[in-house]
C-alpha cells in the first residue's frame, strides 16, 4: 500500500513513512493510492456484528497488505475495547426544518462514539494510531515527537492515548481559554512523556504552527516530528470503521444518511472513503456551527478560508479545515461530483442550545454542543437526500461541555469518577505566544 500527498509535489511512501512523517514534505496531506471497495459479500457477513469485529474487517482489508492479519487484529482489539451503540430515537424526536408532519420516521438514530477512555470520538483514531505507530517504528531507536494541535477533545484522545508510550514524547498544542476546563484537564495533568503548551491565540494558530514545524528542514533534521491530528492519515483511517459499524447494524438493505459534525473534516473525509470501500449510505451532510467554510464551498464552488469564530461546539471552531484538501483530492476538484454526495448545513449557538433542551425534553437524551448541530442538520440532509434511516455522530459526552448542557437542560450532567479525578490533579503546562518561533525553541 502506497500513500500519496494532496500537494502533488512528494513521491509516494509506505504506511510507516505516511505515518512517521504525518504531513507529507510538500506541505501535503497523505491518502491511499488506491481505495478498492471490500468484497460485498465480506459487507454483508458484518451485518450484526459487534465493533470490534466490524473494525478487524475493514481494518484487514485496508491494511492487511503490510501487517500480518493477526498482529492487525491484536492492535484493533487492544485499542477499541470499548462498545459504540447505534441508538434509536424512534418518533420521540423532534423535528427541525419544515417540521413536516406531525413527527419524524422512526429511523432516526444516534451512533455513539464517546465510550473509549476520554469520552470523545477521538479516541478511536488516537488509540489505534498510537498502537500502529508503536508496531511499525518499534525497530528506531531514536524517539518520535508527537505534535497535536487541539480545539477541544483531540489533545485528551492524543495525549491518553500516546502516555507511557515508550519512545514517544507527546506535545500538544491548545488555544488559551479557547477549550473548557474538563478538557484541558484530561492532557494538561498527565505529565509523563505529554507535554502541554498554551498558545496565546486560537486553533488555527495552534495548527498553523505544527504545519511549519513540519515544513522546518532544519527541525526536522533535529528532532523526529509525527502529527496525531487528523492530518495524520493513522488517525484517519481508522475512523472508517465506526461508518462501517453503524450500517452493520441497520435492517439489510438500508443506506443510511450520515449526519457529521464537521470541524477540521476528518471524521466527514473517513465516511467519504466508507462510501469508496462500499459501506452503503445515500448521502452525508457537513453539520458546521458558524464557522462554514465547507458549507459555503458546496454552494459558491469557492474556498475561503478565515479567522474561526467562537462558540459553544469549540471543537468545530476551524476556520481553515486541513482535511478539506482530502476531499478535494477524492473529487479530483470537482464541486458537482461532491455535491451528489456532500450537502452542507450551518447552525448557531441559540439553536444549537434549542436542540439540546428540546431533544432532551422530548426524549430524556442529553446531546453535546457537537452532536446537537449534528441533529440540526438532519433536515438539510433529508431535503438532499430523500427519506430513509438517519445516522447522528455523536462525538462527545455531554459532561465535556456542561457548562453549555446544564443551563439548556435545567439540571447537571454527572461527572464520571475517572473525569472527575482530574479536574483535582496538578495542571501542568508552558505558555507560549502563537509563533512558529517558539514552538521551534520548544521543541529543540
Amino acid at each position: 500500500m502506497k500513500f500519496f500527498s494532496t500537494a502533488g509535489h512528494s513521491p509516494p511512501v509506505d504506511l510507516r513513512t505516511a505515518l512517521t512523517r504525518g504531513l507529507a514534505p510538500d506541505g501535503g496531506l497523505y491518502l491511499p493510492e488506491q481505495i478498492d471497495p471490500i468484497d460485498p459479500s465480506v459487507l454483508a457477513g458484518l451485518h450484526g456484528r459487534p465493533f470490534p469485529a466490524v473494525s478487524r474487517a475493514v481494518a484487514r482489508h485496508l491494511l492487511g497488505s503490510v501487517i500480518p492479519p493477526a498482529d492487525l487484529d491484536h492492535i484493533v482489539d487492544a485499542a477499541l475495547d470499548f462498545d459504540v451503540p447505534l441508538v434509536s430515537l424512534g418518533d420521540r424526536s423532534p423535528v427541525y426544518g419544515d417540521g413536516a408532519g406531525d413527527g419524524p420516521p422512526d429511523d432516526l438514530y444516534l451512533l455513539e462514539l464517546f465510550h473509549g477512555p476520554t469520552l470523545a470520538f477521538k479516541d478511536v483514531g488516537a488509540r489505534f494510531m498510537a498502537r500502529l505507530l508503536a508496531y511499525l517504528d518499534s525497530e528506531n531507536e531514536e524517539p518520535l515527537t508527537i505534535l497535536a494541535a487541539t480545539s477541544g477533545d483531540t489533545g485528551s484522545a492524543v495525549a491518553q492515548a500516546f502516555f507511557g508510550v515508550s519512545g514517544a514524547r507527546t506535545v500538544i498544542l491548545f488555544p488559551k481559554g479557547k477549550v473548557t476546563p474538563l478538557q484541558e484537564r484530561q492532557f494538561s495533568t498527565l505529565g509523563g512523556n505529554v507535554e502541554v503548551l498554551e498558545v496565546d491565540g486560537t486553533f488555527d494558530d495552534c495548527q498553523r504552527m505544527v504545519k511549519v514545524a513540519f515544513s522546518d528542514r532544519h527541525l526536522n533534521e533535529a528532532v523526529r516530528l509525527s502529527s496525531a491530528n487528523s492530518i495524520n492519515i493513522g488517525r484517519l483511517l481508522p475512523q472508517i470503521f465506526y461508518y462501517a459499524h453503524a450500517a452493520a447494524q441497520l435492517p439489510r438493505g438500508s443506506a443510511p444518511l450520515f449526519s457529521v459534525p464537521s470541524g477540521n473534516f476528518g471524521n466527514l473525509t473517513a465516511g467519504l472513503m466508507a462510501k469508496r470501500l462500499g459501506v452503503a449510505t445515500r448521502g452525508f451532510v457537513a453539520a458546521t456551527n458558524v464557522n462554514d467554510v465547507v458549507p459555503e464551498y458546496l454552494q459558491t464552488g469557492v474556498v475561503r478560508p478565515r479567522p474561526s469564530t467562537p462558540t459553544i461546539s469549540n471543537a468545530m471552531d476551524v476556520g481553515d479545515p486541513s482535511n478539506l484538501t482530502r476531499i478535494l483530492a477524492l473529487y479530483d476538484g470537482d464541486v458537482e461530483r461532491l455535491r451528489e454526495d456532500l450537502v452542507g448545513s450551518v447552525h448557531d449557538d441559540d439553536e444549537t442550545r434549542a436542540c439540546i433542551a428540546d431533544v432532551h425534553r422530548s426524549t430524556g437524551q442529553v446531546l453535546d454542543p457537537h452532536s446537537a448541530v449534528g441533529y440540526l442538520s438532519v433536515a438539510d440532509g433529508r431535503r438532499a437526500f430523500g427519506d430513509g434511516p438517519v445516522v447522528v455522530l455523536c462525538t462527545a459526552h455531554p459532561v465535556k461541555f456542561r457548562e453549555a448542557v446544564e443551563p439548556a437542560i435545567g439540571r447537571e450532567v454527572p461527572v464520571p469518577e475517572h473525569l472527575a479525578a482530574c479536574l483535582e490533579a496538578e495542571r501542568r503546562v508552558t505558555p507560549i505566544p502563537p509563533e512558529a518561533s517558539a514552538l521551534r525553541d520548544f521543541l529543540l
